[in-house]
């Protein structure tokens, strides 16, 4: 499952790398929940949650069956 959330994130990562940001994938868990890191500009825009909701998740439940939501995680 891990292969097919990166496929589904590599359709959003243009997007992000346009405006100076990214999205790593920190872990899949075994309940569907997505956990990333976004870096860069989208780290620190005050627009990152709605990023997040409306780019990321949105194509990642689309693509990949099984995942009920995608949480951002903090730096390590």
């Amino acid at each position: 499952m891990r292969e097919k959330v990166e496929a589904a994130l590599a359709k959003v990562r243009p997007m992000l790398q346009a405006d100076g940001g990214d999205v790593e994938l920190v872990e899949v868990t075994d309940r569907g929940i997505v956990r990333v890191r976004l870096t860069g500009r989208c780290k620190t825009c005050p627009m990152s949650q709605q990023t997040l909701r409306n780019s990321v998740e949105r194509i990642v439940l689309r693509e990949v069956r099984g995942i009920k939501a995608v949480e951002a995680v903090e730096e390590a």
